[in-house]
């Protein structure tokens, strides 16, 4: 077994149990304690799970939020390959919002450059890689900036978007469940984000499969509220089909 596979595996065990141990995780994969370690290293980095002694802990159950960086260099390929399907929900123009995130960032890089649209983010990097594009006309949500994910939040930002409607939001999210909906650990980006879809005529919701199954503290909607959800194809197929079934169309990228 690959290095890739056996961490998506220690990554599904963690969140199913609460808990893996490095011993137990090496006879299961008939591998070295320090393969395992090594692993469990690599897996905390990407922002997934929390070493403990002899073991590791799956970020949920600890409502420890990665940083920036650390969730940029998480799901790389997936999350390309989900911005580049998201592309062809894009409108020819008007106006759309973009959530922050490193998915919805990685959307926000590959907007068409003759494409003539109104951006709206909450989002500085966002901001930032799209302020020298000649066909966007830029507009950015004031309010507090969190320090973990650079996202402007606060009274400022849920005024402004009060006052806002657009044709398209696109929107990310940290869990996403049939039992608890879209959820992410601060409240105050939760209200931004359900402001955000309040304000839009269409969601679009854009979250890796490892978002699948997974509930954090504050929810900002359920998903009646989303119109299309882009995930990658490594998601479950059971918890695909019971978010599909509660409402949203599913694209698997």
């Amino acid at each position: 077994m690959y290095g890739p596979e056996r961490q998506r595996l220690i990554v599904e065990e963690a969140r199913h149990v609460g808990r893996v141990e490095v011993a137990v995780l090496a006879a299961r994969f008939d591998v070295t304690s320090e393969t395992v370690r090594r692993d469990l290293t690599a897996l905390e980095r990407q922002g997934l799970l929390r070493r403990v002694h002899g073991g590791a802990i799956p970020v949920e159950r600890l409502g420890f939020e990665p940083g920036l960086d650390a969730r940029a260099a998480a799901q790389t390929d997936q999350k390309e390959r989900i911005a580049k399907a998201a592309l062809a929900e894009l409108p020819t123009e008007g106006a759309i919002l973009i959530d922050a995130g490193t998915t919805t960032g990685r959307l926000a890089e590959m907007l068409p450059a003759d494409r003539e649209l109104t951006v709206i983010t909450n989002s500085l990097p966002i901001a930032m890689s799209l302020s020298g594009r000649p066909a966007i006309t830029l507009l950015m949500i004031g309010g507090r900036i969190r320090g973990r994910t650079l996202a402007t939040v606060d009274a400022w930002a849920q005024q402004a978007l009060q006052d806002t409607f657009v044709d398209l939001a696109f929107v990310g999210t940290n869990g996403i469940s049939v039992r608890r909906g879209l959820t992410t650990p601060d409240q105050a980006e939760a209200a931004t984000k359900s402001a955000m879809i309040a304000a839009a005529r269409r969601t679009v919701l854009l979250a890796d499969h490892t978002k699948l199954g997974v509930d954090h503290l504050a929810r900002f909607g359920t998903l009646a509220d989303i119109d299309t959800f882009i995930t990658d194809a490594d998601a479950d197929p059971e918890l695909v089909a019971g978010i599909e079934a509660s409402g949203p169309t599913v694209v698997q990228a």
